[in-house]
């Protein structure tokens, strides 16, 4: 018995909407959920973010057992009170902070051993140390087991390796996690771009049971058309009465394909890292604020979007902004790409429960620009 009830209202093809339901509140999915990697969503309040229409955010074991330490978030009320964030929120477990400490880490069976990015501290991150951050020091509702990350592309015997001791790794922190009401833990998915390795790894995920269960190893360089070419298969290998979860994604256009490859649930910083670099995601694609055009444009972002970022802001205040560097263009650009997003969701789930994901999703491609403006933020 699944900790929390998730209820599937509609389904057209394999895209499906539903509902996670939470002691913290509901999830309506798709859902989109955003990254406050240290207890905070970048920019942004609480409020702000709750505004947007986001139902759960997300925060980084790694991030907050370095600083301000778990054991200080669990003295201060954990995570929930210590942010200021009431819902639901999803930590992950640091298997992808791990990866990206890679020249300053080493992995074991036992656990993986890096250095501390802020002051070069030896840290020691086991399956077991990480549920227990999660669940009981930070009180996060869905907790992540720990998976060992492999950087894209990967030959098929490294991602092998990878996958079989996430599936240890998983079993072993689902042996501390044990049962519980109040919180949930999610399995993570393995295998690179390789079919067979993704189907062992959803055999080994079945075969030890979660509440839900996460696609990771995407987003990491393979591009839209290889990980839309691993969707076709990987969701639907995972239980179809669960929660999927894709980690680390992605752009608008990522998040329409993989609805409709049946996700249900996933994050990114995206949206807030974009609007740090003066770009704004619209129905049409990305455009990039520092540009000349937009200095005397007295439209708004979008004044269909119930957010004031969208639409009491010029794009040439914005463009004023931006070139100035002052930090409101970060906090209204920001604002305004989470309203987008949740939007964009909030669009495709009211579509599968009419019966037409297929017409949102070919007027969704048809609106796109030819080619996006700007590059992706770095």
């Amino acid at each position: 018995m699944a900790a929390f009830p998730f209820e599937i209202a509609a389904t057209e093809g394999q895209a499906r909407t539903g509902v996670l339901r939470t002691p913290r509140g509901d999830i309506e999915t798709p859902a989109f959920m955003p990254v406050g990697t240290a207890g905070a969503v970048k920019a942004l309040t609480m409020d702000q973010v709750r505004a947007t229409g986001a139902q759960v955010i997300l925060g980084n074991t790694v991030h907050l057992m370095l600083r301000p330490g778990a054991e200080r978030v669990a003295r201060l009320g954990g995570l929930h009170r210590f942010s200021g964030w009431p819902g639901p929120i999803l930590t992950d477990s640091g298997g992808f902070q791990v990866m990206s400490l890679s020249k300053l880490m080493k992995i074991g069976e036992e656990a993986a051993v890096f250095a501390s990015p802020i002051d070069g501290a030896r840290q020691v991150l086991s399956p077991e140390r990480s549920i227990e951050i999660q669940a009981d020091q930070l009180g996060s509702d869905i907790v992540m087991q720990l998976d060992e990350c492999v950087a894209w592309p990967a030959d098929e015997a490294r991602a092998a390796e990878a996958m079989r001791l996430s599936a240890r790794w998983g079993a072993r922190g689902k042996a501390v996690f044990g049962t519980r009401d109040t919180q949930a833990l999610f399995g993570i998915q393995q295998g690179s771009t390789f079919e067979a390795l993704r189907r062992e790894s959803s055999e080994r995920l079945i075969e030890t049971g979660y509440d839900g269960y996460a696609i990771g190893g995407l987003a990491v360089g393979e591009g839209h058309a290889a990980m839309c070419g691993v969707l076709d298969y990987a969701a639907g290998l995972l239980p179809a009465d669960r929660p999927r979860y894709l980690m680390g994604v992605g752009k608008p256009i990522d998040l329409v394909e993989s609805v409709a490859r049946g996700v249900d649930v996933f994050d990114c910083v995206l949206p807030t890292r974009a609007g740090r670099h003066g770009q704004a995601w619209t129905w049409q694609g990305p455009i990039n604020l520092k540009t000349a055009r937009f200095a005397e444009d007295e439209s708004p972002l979008d004044a269909t979007i119930d957010c004031p970022a969208s639409r009491a802001y010029s794009k040439a205040y914005l463009h004023h902004l931006v070139k100035s560097g002052e930090m409101l263009a970060a906090v209204l650009l920001s604002w305004h790409n989470l309203a987008f997003y949740q939007t964009l969701t909030a669009a495709m789930r009211a579509a599968i429960r009419e019966g037409r994901f297929e017409v949102f999703r070919r007027g969704f491609h048809a609106g796109l620009r030819p080619a996006d403006e700007g590059a992706d933020p770095s």
